[in-house]
C-alpha cells in the first residue's frame, strides 16, 4: 500500500516511519506532509492508497486536508494525541484511529484493517459521512456507522432497539426488525451513544430508553420493551438506571 504521512511535527513524521518500517512492511511510504496545503498536494501527486493523517496541525486540523480534496478515495487512519475536537465524529464514522504515543499492536490492527478494505474493494463514504457529521454539535449527530463484514451501513440512532455484546461482537436490534452484527465491543458503542441517552442496563444490553415500556419488579428488575422483549437489570446499574428513567 503506497502511503501519505501528514503531521505538523518532525519527530512525530519519522517516529510513525519508524514504526511503519519495521512492523507494516505491506506499506510503501511515498511522501509526508507537515502542513495542510502541502499535504493536499502529497495526495493530489501521489495518489496513496492509504493517508496517515494527524487532527490537530496548528490553527488548522487534519479534517481541512479532508475538505480541501475534491476526490477522497484513499483510505485513512487518523493520528490524535488526545480525545479532542472532532474524535466523536471520527468513531461515529467508525473510522480508524490512533492515540498518541502509538500503540504498535494498534497501528498493526489498523494498517490490516485499511489492507482488507482495500484489497476487498469495499467502497464506503466515511469520509463525506464524517466531514457531513463534523458540521453538526455533537449532541445532535442522529447517524453512526457500522461497520459489517462487507459493507458500511448508516443507521438512524432512533431506529436502535438496543445493542447486546457477543464477546468482543455487538449485535444491533433496529425498529425494522433488523439484527446486525459489529465487530467491535458493546463499551466502545456504551460510551459513544451515552449522549444519545441509551442505558447500559447490564454487562451484555444497551438500551434504548424510547422503546422502553416499563420496568418490571421480577429478579430485581427488568425493563420490559415495547417489543415484549426482557432486558435485565444488573445490581450495580439498578440505581442509575432507575434514575435516568425517571428523567425522561
Amino acid at each position: 500500500m503506497r502511503a501519505v504521512l501528514i503531521d505538523d511535527e518532525i519527530s512525530n513524521l519519522e517516529n510513525l516511519r519508524t514504526l511503519l518500517e519495521k512492523h507494516c512492511p505491506q506499506v510503501t511510504i511515498v511522501a509526508t506532509a507537515q502542513n495542510v496545503r502541502n499535504a493536499v498536494d502529497a495526495i493530489e501527486s501521489h495518489l496513496p492508497d492509504l493517508v496517515f493523517l494527524d487532527i490537530q496541525m496548528g490553527e488548522l486540523t487534519g479534517f481541512d486536508v479532508l475538505k480541501l480534496l475534491p476526490k477522497r478515495n484513499f483510505e485513512v487512519i487518523f493520528i490524535t494525541a488526545y480525545d479532542q475536537y472532532g474524535i466523536q465524529a471520527v468513531k461515529f464514522a467508525a473510522l480508524d484511529y490512533l492515540l498518541k504515543p502509538i500503540d504498535i499492536e494498534e497501528l498493526m490492527t489498523a494498517v490490516n484493517k485499511a489492507e482488507h478494505k482495500l484489497a476487498t474493494q469495499i467502497q464506503t463514504s466515511q469520509l463525506d459521512f464524517l466531514l457531513q457529521q463534523l458540521k453538526k454539535p455533537e449532541t445532535t449527530i442522529s447517524k453512526i456507522a457500522l461497520q459489517m463484514q462487507s459493507e458500511i451501513r448508516y443507521v438512524s440512532i432512533a431506529e436502535i432497539i438496543r445493542c447486546e455484546a457477543d464477546n468482543t461482537y455487538t449485535h444491533f436490534f433496529l425498529s425494522g426488525g433488523e439484527k446486525i452484527l459489529v465487530s467491535k465491543s458493546l463499551k466502545e458503542y456504551a460510551d459513544l451513544l451515552r449522549p444519545s441517552g441509551f442505558l447500559r442496563t447490564h454487562q451484555s444490553h444497551l438500551v434504548n430508553p424510547k422503546y422502553v415500556k416499563s420496568w418490571l419488579k421480577e429478579d430485581g428488575g427488568i425493563l420490559l420493551l415495547m417489543s415484549g422483549e426482557k432486558i435485565p437489570i444488573s445490581k450495580p446499574n439498578k440505581d442509575t438506571v432507575r434514575k435516568l428513567l425517571q428523567q425522561i
